[in-house]
């Protein structure tokens, strides 16, 4: 390094310079990339930084008094004596700082590092899932379910604070899980490779405008500590359920070498039941319906790559993700067919859904980030390619029968249906801050991304000379283009109490549907701007209060406008819908932070008001063969009550508890003259986590989604509750985890949909109580 010419420019600008060394007492070596942190008088840290490969270090900071921190991994934290800067004496060298060894003490530092469960922000949740116990041995859409705000069905679709549109991302940015499957895809990411959750219910415009509800962003685990270190898991379970889990990372000097894999076999039991009664028409068609299933899968995960620093203020990370399933599925369906009432018995059918389905996914990542000087002045680029393709194969066998159980052939169906979905994305993404004055700060950014879908299906049956022929309407080739182009700035500032930031997002969007064999396009071009805006108050350091608004959207997508029909079930049909116009939400939101001497309080209320809502809406015809797809409503306008708190009863006992209330008209007049609805509900979540020393730790989770007004019916309500206990062994290198998720069995979907001419009532259970034996082991963590 060179100091020449330091003294002069330090004068001139107010600031002085603090420079030194940091080595191994014992060899006398460097150590690069230890924390070397700057604080004054009051405590308060002002400045920091990681050394060089040399293991040196220069700060700059204004006149004062300070004292410092040295910290490194595995080494015994270094404090200095206060010192001086000022024009005088604008320069101060540590000089030689020797770190001692302190791998003896790792696991009181283990113990004493311990983050918190929960982390809140005014703008954002930070939930450190790693830390909890209930989560050993299941799946991210497990730890979802867990989450505040968060409600999660059996089938694994997510919503946030009641609503369905929400935008997940996996390390920030776009993955194939959550594709053609939607949020069901995080079912096949095991909770293992998950570090934390962050959840951001109305974000500024550095964030993609989709996603009516906000945004989730799953981080995945990354080790940087310097050396070799990581961690493995080992998951039995019933129904059954066995994994392997590791986390490596090896550093050394400017190399970060990290390896993630993960792997599991599920064999998931699944039932319920289908009451519907059909009325259009002259005569009244009643079906019983009973499902009973297994799904069968094998999941592989697997996470390499490296990270190269440049120096202390520049790094290149490469990455490549490999994630495959391979899923067998069995479902057997009894259909019990009455006319008018249920002593006048017509017939019974029973048809089986034998399926294979292969989903191999990949992902590559280089991702380069350059700090300047000032602190908060930054460049970061990203480069993502995804690779994604399914293939689905099913057999479906169909025999009916007179009540008295006599065959008949007439109606005896055997149908194939091949389903092989593609997907490659390209995304490029360029964000840039400055900071600007004392307090001041200026983001920019550009993305672009390039999105191209294919789903080439077909459905055949056989005839009475033994051929499969195509059925009508089930034969075609699906192709979805999809080119996303923005540009964002953002501008804010801050006073001694207030903070204040404004947005402005520009998103192009270029969408365009074909059906290959039948020559029908569907393109859309269109420009929008999302302006959002930020203003917080701290009454004190522990009492603040901030206001916030984005315009959101929710933009058809490939599952909303694909007119494949789903075939598993030969009375009831899900298929999307082509001439969907895309959803636009102003989202209000007034949140408040308290913190306490032994915990927090956080209360949000909010308001969003929607227009062109997409909702899945179901038609019976008169014969009880029922169709869902998505259709736009003229709108919908939500209020909703939020509070999440954490409290340390004592030192052994700490709770954590979150209410949601939320309240929506929706209007879809245009659909049909009185479908109008008002929808509220409430939901409620507990966590109570106990120590009692010698390394055994429990938990108790309760959660409630109370019943809720839906569009065309009602959704009604679930309670459920999980138990762990964890035991620290192998010297607290080892722990065993025992969970018991959903202690009761009673986590089950049940609804009751009315519409023109029917009324259905059902009731699933799609995910079944799960017992949980994990065993995780570290290595220097």
């Amino acid at each position: 390094m060179n100091f020449l010419g330091r003294n002069v420019q330090a004068q001139q600008s107010n600031k002085g310079e603090i420079s030194g060394k940091v080595i191994d007492k014992q060899s006398a070596l460097a150590l690069p990339f230890a924390t070397v942190s700057i604080f004054n008088e009051a405590g308060d840290l002002v400045e920091g930084n990681i050394t060089d490969a040399d293991g040196l270090f220069v700060l700059k900071v204004p006149f004062g008094s300070y004292y410092a921190i040295i910290e490194f991994m595995g080494y015994e934290a270094s404090k200095t004596e206060t010192f001086k800067l000022n024009k005088e004496n604008p320069e101060f060298n540590l000089g030689v700082v020797g770190l001692e060894s302190g791998l003896s003490n790792l696991d009181e530092v283990i113990v004493a590092g311990e983050k918190p469960f929960m982390e809140l922000a005014l703008d954002k949740r930070i939930f450190n899932v790693a830390e909890d116990l209930a989560n050993a041995g299941r799946t991210t859409s497990d730890i979802l379910m867990n989450l505040p705000s968060v409600t999660v069905d059996t089938q694994g679709n997510v919503r946030l604070r009641g609503s369905d549109n929400v935008r997940i991302l996996v390390d920030g940015k776009p993955s194939g899980l959550v594709s053609f499957k939607g949020s069901r895809g995080l079912q096949q990411l095991p909770a293992s490779m998950v570090e934390r959750i962050e959840i951001i219910t109305n974000p500024s415009a550095r964030y993609e405008a989709e996603g009516m509800a906000g945004v989730i962003n799953i981080v995945l685990k990354k080790e940087t500590n310097s050396g070799f270190n990581g961690s493995f898991e080992v998951i039995v379970g019933t129904p059954t359920n066995l994994g392997l889990a590791a986390n490596l990372n090896y550093r050394h000097k400017k190399i970060n070498w990290f390896i993630n894999y993960g792997i599991a076999k599920r064999i998931v039991p699944r039932r319920g039941t289908l009451f519907q009664e059909a009325f259009g028409g002259d005569t009244t068609f009643i079906s019983d319906q009973s499902t009973e299933g297994t799904v069968n899968s094998i999941d592989n995960n697997v996470r390499a790559g490296l990270d190269y620093f440049f120096n202390e203020n520049s790094v290149l990370t490469a990455s490549y993700s490999l994630r495959r399933s391979d899923a067998h599925r069995i479902t057997d369906i009894r259909y019990n067919d009455y006319i008018f009432n249920l002593d006048n018995m017509q017939s019974y059918s029973l048809r089986r859904q034998n399926e294979t389905e292969k989903e191999p996914n990949s992902e590559y990542l280089i991702t380069y980030k350059r700090s300047f000087d000032k602190k908060g002045h930054e460049l970061t680029t990203v480069l993502t390619y995804l690779d994604y393709w399914e293939n689905s194969d099913q057999l479906f066998t169909e025999s009916t029968f007179s009540p008295d159980g006599t065959l008949i052939p007439s109606r005896s169906l055997v149908q194939t249906s091949v389903n092989d979905e593609f997907e490659k994305q390209y995304l490029i993404q360029v964000d840039y801050a400055k900071p600007i004055g004392a307090e001041g700060k200026f983001e920019t950014g550009i993305r672009s991304s390039f999105r191209n879908m294919e789903n080439d299906f077909v459905v055949k049956e056989q005839n009475e000379q033994g051929e499969f022929e195509p059925m009508p309407g089930l034969d075609n080739i699906f192709l979805y283009r999809e080119n996303i182009h923005a540009l964002y700035g953002i501008l804010g500032n801050k006073t001694k109490k207030l903070s204040y930031q404004g947005g402005l997002r520009t998103e192009l969007t270029d969408i365009k549907t074909t059906l290959v064999k039948t020559n029908e396009e569907n393109p859309r071009n269109y420009v929008n701007l999302f302006p959002s805006a930020h203003l917080t108050y701290n009454f004190t350091e522990e009492n603040g209060l901030q206001f916030s608004y984005s315009k959101r959207v929710r933009r058809p997508f490939y599952n909303d406008l694909s007119p494949f029909v789903t075939f598993s079930d030969a009375r009831n049909f899900f298929s999307g819908n082509p001439d969907l116009e895309p959803e636009f939400t102003d989202a209000f939101e007034l949140g408040h932070i308290k913190y306490f001497e032994k915990g927090t309080l956080f209360s949000t209320v909010f308001y969003r008001n929607t227009v062109d809502k997409i909702e899945r809406i179901r038609t019976v015809d008169n014969e009880g063969n029922a169709t869902t797809f998505p259709q736009n409503l003229n709108g919908e306008q939500s209020f909703g009550l939020e509070f999440t708190t954490d409290y340390a009863i004592s030192s052994w006992w700490k709770v954590d508890v979150n209410l949601n209330f939320f309240y929506a008209d929706i209007d879809g007049s245009n659909i049909q003259t009185d479908f109008t609805a008002t929808t509220y509900s409430w939901n409620a979540r507990q966590n109570s986590r106990f120590t009692f020393g010698n390394g055994i730790i429990a938990q108790v989770r309760a959660n409630y989604q109370a019943r809720q007004q839906i569009a065309q019916g009602i959704r009604k309500g679930i309670f459920f509750m999980d138990v762990s206990a964890s035991k620290d062994i192998l010297k607290k290198k080892g722990t065993l985890v025992l969970n018991i998720a959903d202690v009761f069995n009673s986590r089950w979907d049940r609804y009751i949909l009315e519409g023109q001419g029917f009324i259905t009532y059902g009731d699933f259970q799609n995910v079944r109580r799960q017992i949980n034996l994990s065993l995780n082991y570290r290595i220097r963590q």
